[in-house]
């Protein structure tokens, strides 16, 4: 008498192990939307089987873990890279990589596991639970941007930066294409007649991102050639004593190359010079004598007592610094440590800090450069973070990237952070310029067009003659405050209607 009810556990649990294995693939899948990989047709796909394998199950907790096996499937192959800055230093932080690649894909998936969960409680029928799932991961997505600091990495919108549709950043901004991804595969996980709604949508995306696309950008007034250092100088060696006269030598080698024509602006990328900002003068001299007058812009570090800041300076034909911009969104782990005093008595600090632990600066500047004009400098992973453009005190002619993307390694990571550089393009129309320790350095359009750059891990100098600008976007002017509300508007609606449905039922 025992036997069937046996048989019928044992069944269960094999296809509950098969669902979640599933699901893992599922998300893993979907994550070679994203640099380098670039296939973004997987990125629909695969979410669409993960929602395929969400929407009949049974059960709040079923559900969600479900969704949080296809989060965890999708990080951990999105955000591989996250290992490599352990592994600069092996013999001290080797062995903490593997659980800072489980515990961020871990802890990132559960914005999808909590969609899942709320998805299940909202959405009464199969259509409405796709609706309610949609919106709520969508919403997560853009709350995993602001809350903890912030981290809009790897966001499965970012699969259209390969494709015509990252256009409609312009208008919509990253969490409307995140949107747009879970919808399309909404459409694709509910059967064949959604699947033509897909298809259709999928069109008008590409239409109109095409079309957007092909409009010209208009030139500056003013023509100007920028030189960008980049020198290739490897993370685990870029502080050796013997190896930072040889990166510096370097760098200055490259600065004075002849080129036709001879460069208005010379950058070197963050970190580009060993001494700190106050004792740097000889090293300075030097630079501004390699540029034979042009002006400079470099990354360095800098005290202010016992305060120390990774720093964008620029300097003038004899060395001088009349600019100085100090970076305020600082990597939480790399540049320092939440409760950072308390952990310091442990002898704990930032990967990148060299020990010390930086401090944020007051905020984003725009420098005037005469005749380069006005132009936003921003520091590595400031980047990411859309807001952080918006939070600008003026409207930049250019946005310009100083970065050591040599902590990210050589596969994904510095492919992904060059691609969150064509989106900021996009969604303010601004041309983007970034010099990059060991690349990818480039010359980015208002169109988020990559026209001009050096390889990863290639020394080299990189003449660009620097785009012009588009006039303020829908999203420059509105930032993600409509995104909030539409999101917010939406998932109001299915639940007032789960709510009637479920007193109608009564």
């Amino acid at each position: 008498m025992t036997t069937r009810p046996a048989a019928r556990l044992i069944g269960e649990g094999r296809a509950g192990w098969g669902a979640m294995l599933a699901a893992l693939v599922s998300g893993g899948v979907a994550a070679l939307g994203q640099a380098p990989f670039d296939l973004w047709f997987l990125t629909p796909a695969g979410l669409a089987c993960l929602i395929a394998l969400v929407l009949p199950a049974q059960g709040l907790w079923r559900v969600a873990r479900l969704m949080w096996l296809g989060g965890a499937g999708y990080f951990a192959v999105a955000l591989v890279w996250i290992v490599q800055p352990f592994l600069v230093d092996a013999g001290r932080h080797g062995w903490m990589a593997p659980f800072a690649l489980i515990l961020l894909a871990g802890g990132l998936a559960l914005f999808w596991g909590a969609a899942g969960y709320g998805a299940a409680r909202l959405g009464g029928s199969r259509g409405g639970r796709a609706v309610a799932l949609v919106l709520l991961l969508a919403l997560g997505g853009l709350l995993r941007s602001y809350l903890f600091t912030g981290f809009p990495w790897a966001l499965p919108g970012h699969a259209w930066i390969a494709t015509p549709a990252l256009q409609l950043a312009a208008f919509i901004g990253p969490h409307g294409l995140n949107l747009l991804v879970w919808a399309l595969a909404a459409l694709l996980a509910l059967g064949l007649r959604q699947a033509v709604g897909a298809a259709v949508l999928l069109a008008l995306l590409w239409g109109t991102g095409a079309w957007m696309q092909a409009q010209p950008v208009p030139a500056r007034d003013q023509p100007m050639t920028v030189r960008l250092i980049q020198p290739n100088a490897a993370q685990h060696l870029k502080w050796q004593r013997d190896m930072v006269p040889v990166f510096f030598d370097r760098q200055i080698a490259l600065t004075r190359a002849p080129g036709d024509p001879a460069p208005d602006l010379i950058v070197w990328p963050e970190t580009a010079i060993a001494w700190s900002l106050n004792s740097a003068g000889p090293a300075l001299r030097q630079i501004a004598l390699a540029s034979g007058g042009a002006p400079v812009i470099l990354g360095a570090n800098r005290r202010e007592g016992d305060r120390v800041f990774n720093a964008a300076v620029a300097l003038d034909a004899q060395g001088e610094v009349t600019q100085i911009y100090d970076k305020y969104h600082l990597v939480p782990f790399g540049e320092y440590m939440p409760f950072g005093d308390r952990l310091a008595r442990l002898g704990l600090f930032g990967l990148a800090s060299g020990g010390i632990g930086f401090s944020p600066g007051p905020g984003p500047q725009v420098w005037d450069l005469g005749g380069a004009g006005k132009v936003l400098p921003l520091i590595c992973y400031e980047m990411i973070f859309p807001n952080d453009l918006r939070a600008a005190p003026r409207r930049p002619d250019w946005v310009l990237q100083l970065t050591n993307d040599a902590w990210f390694g050589s596969f994904s990571g510095p492919y992904q952070h060059l691609a969150q550089a064509r989106l900021r393009a996009v969604e303010q129309g601004l041309p983007v310029l970034r010099s990059a320790n060991t690349g990818v350095s480039a010359a980015i359009t208002a169109r988020g067009q990559v026209v001009a750059s050096l390889p990863l891990n290639r020394q080299g100098a990189l003449d660009v003659a620097l785009p012009g600008a588009l006039p303020p976007t829908f999203y420059a002017r509105t930032g993600d405050l409509p995104a909030a509300i539409l999101l917010l508007a939406g998932l109001v609606l299915v639940a007032l209607r789960g709510h009637r449905r479920g007193a109608i039922s009564r």
